[in-house]
């Protein structure tokens, strides 16, 4: 009885198990909408469509892929005229960058650069400035065409997911020559004259990923971009500006790329948290019984008290008990301690409210011992009998 229901859960369980992998293996693929511009990426924004036909616009050149800054780059670039490519999401030109590029340019060769956001070397010199009509739901198509009668289409060019949306809001005009608008208006490809080279931008690099190149609108306008550069030797490809997180030789990478591997990491890390302050909740240290503090004053005063007594100096005991208690007469009831007569005792007695007998005895202990010749003969009864009143006193006097 028990092994037939011990199977029954084994059959339950091993059916719930296959109809989950046959729903993983039948759903729809996930899509990566990540701007990754990589020419292995068979996502919408990667460039594995550019990369496999940019032959047939260019079919005589030699592809060349570096992974190095621009100016390291241009270093080793062969001998021969080449157009060089960087396709990218931000590009930061430092100075350095721009002497090689011009360089480069001016002797013969020519740079295409697609960008969403050109900044350092590149945007001070030539004084450019990006922006854009912002549509955050990406559903606007903006329309582009060329400037040139010879490339210009007489129906404008539209791409969806708000890809045209960036433009040159500022340019030095001087220098720079318009080769495509947006709205006929906002100027969209650029180039600019370096000696025997040139230079061009575009602010849409997603224009030539896969999601743009498949269909005709897109592959003709990029063709006719890519009409503005020569059939040069070489072509080389700067994967520099997108490579680094992508090459990342992380343990992670793997997990990080596959959102459900992402997903358990996190998860896994998380219940790793609440364990352990689940655990230092449970196992937490006893807190040790810290004894109160003694009053060390107290102890203090008690050794000092014991010191005399064993050394038999009443007299001295007993004169420092007359001194602070006068000084506390006079503390507390502002009197004149000079003369100790029968005044005094009738002052004292009517202040206090204290028996006259015990003031009367006080008082006459003090002015006896005060007229004392020989203070060094004073027994221990002498100063046990003292002590006691004026101890009494204090216990009375509240």
């Amino acid at each position: 009885m028990e092994m037939s229901g011990l199977r029954r859960y084994f059959i339950f369980g091993g059916l719930l198990l296959a109809f989950y992998f046959i729903a993983q293996y039948t759903k729809p693929p996930v899509i990566n909408w990540n701007t990754t511009y990589l020419p292995e990426d068979k996502n919408p924004f990667g460039t594995y469509i550019l990369r496999n036909h940019i032959k047939d616009i260019f079919p005589k050149s030699v592809q060349k892929v570096y992974k190095t800054d621009i100016y390291n780059t241009l270093k080793t670039v062969p001998k021969g005229e080449s157009n060089y490519f960087i396709i990218t999401s931000i590009l930061k030109v430092e100075k350095l960058d721009f002497t090689a590029m011009r360089k480069y340019m001016e002797a013969g060769n020519h740079i295409f650069i697609a960008a969403f956001q050109m900044d350092g070397a590149l945007a001070d010199s030539l004084k450019i400035e990006i922006s854009s009509d912002f549509d955050f739901q990406n559903k606007t198509k903006y329309p582009l065409n060329f400037t040139s009668p010879y490339l210009r289409r007489n129906m404008d060019y539209y791409f969806e997911k708000g890809i045209a949306a960036q433009y040159f809001a500022s340019l030095d005009t001087a220098k720079a020559l318009v080769l495509a608008r947006k709205y006929d208006v906002k100027p969209n490809l650029v180039q600019y004259r370096f000696g025997k080279g040139s230079l061009l931008l575009c602010p849409n690099p997603q224009l030539f990923t896969n999601y743009s190149l498949l269909n005709e609108n897109g592959s003709d306008y990029a063709a006719k971009v890519f009409s503005y550069l020569p059939q040069a030797k070489t072509i080389i490809w700067d994967e520099y500006y997108v490579r680094p997180v992508a090459d990342e030789q992380s343990v992670l990478r793997v997990l990080f790329s596959y959102d459900e591997l992402r997903w358990a990491y996190y998860l896994a890390l998380i219940g790793l948290v609440i364990f352990v302050l689940y655990e230092m909740k449970r196992r937490q240290r006893i807190i040790p019984i810290l004894d109160p503090l003694k009053n060390s004053a107290v102890e203090f005063a008690q050794v000092i008290g014991t010191v005399y007594y064993q050394q038999r100096n009443h007299h001295d005991i007993i004169g420092k008990k007359i001194s602070y208690f006068l000084e506390y007469l006079r503390n507390k009831y502002r009197l004149k301690t000079a003369e100790l007569d029968q005044e005094f005792i009738e002052t004292l007695t009517k202040i206090t409210g204290i028996d006259a007998t015990l003031i009367e005895q006080l008082i006459g202990y003090i002015n006896a011992f005060n007229n004392m010749e020989d203070k060094a003969n004073i027994s221990d009864q002498n100063l046990i009998e003292f002590n006691k009143l004026i101890e009494r006193f204090y216990r009375l006097d509240v």
